[in-house]
């Protein structure tokens, strides 16, 4: 069996740069779970559709025209790394996923990612529900206000105008609507390991997890080291 390891938890707390710290240091493929929402709103708002309508959006999840090259993605060969990376992109992604329907749409296109040697997947449902059978799964969180400020220091650092108090509010409302979908609601595994990133570095975290992936994995990261 192919062995997985799976990150899930809300946005801004780093499980992003940690999958792909960790699939670099273990040799294995990545699989950035949110992405693939995040180009379904943006192909969506692209073809006028409303997004809290399955009707429309599940056959277009069905056959999302996405690729993965090299770190890019691509949308019906477009590079579309960037635009899906913005907050806009970010709140539609959180509302195409509370369809049960264009979860399941996209439920097997995520399961075939897992391939030899190995699979890093993070989301909000990879280990409860696209890799249930996953030997290690961490629940990354940190603090909505904590969350807030890495995400307004990012976006100056682009030259991008943010306002704090209302990245504080945008995270809130998109916990609560990701956490009481009534379908894969955001919420650890009970086997999950629960890693608190509030007062830690992406390094102090990655230290972390390897402590866990020592133990479930010693072979891979011995190949890895």
């Amino acid at each position: 069996m192919t062995p997985i390891l799976t990150i899930d938890g809300p946005s801004g707390t780093g499980k992003g740069t940690l999958m792909q710290r960790l699939a670099e240091r273990l040799g294995w493929h990545a699989l950035d779970s949110g992405a693939l929402y995040r180009v379904l709103g943006l192909a969506a708002g692209r073809q006028g559709l409303d997004l809290d309508d399955p009707e429309a959006l599940t056959p277009l999840a069905a056959a999302l025209p996405v690729e993965f090259q090299a770190g890019r993605v691509l949308l019906s060969g477009e590079d579309v790394s960037d635009a899906i990376r913005t907050e806009e992109a970010g709140m539609a992604a959180s509302r195409v996923a509370a369809h049960p329907g264009v979860r399941a749409a996209l439920l097997d296109w995520q399961r075939r990612f897992a391939r030899a040697p190995g699979l890093v997947a993070d989301g909000r449902d990879m280990g409860t529900v696209v890799f249930p059978q996953a030997r290690l799964k961490i629940f990354l969180d940190a603090s909505p206000e904590i969350r807030a400020e890495r995400r307004y220091k990012q976006l100056k650092e682009k030259g991008v105008d943010a306002n704090l108090p209302q990245l504080v509010a945008d995270i809130r409302e998109r916990d609560a609507r990701d956490r009481s979908r009534p379908v894969a609601p955001l919420c650890p595994a009970e086997d999950a390991v629960l890693v608190d990133s509030t007062q830690m570095s992406i390094a102090e975290v990655l230290d972390r997890v390897l402590e866990e992936v020592r133990r479930v994995f010693p072979e891979a990261i011995a190949r890895g080291s």
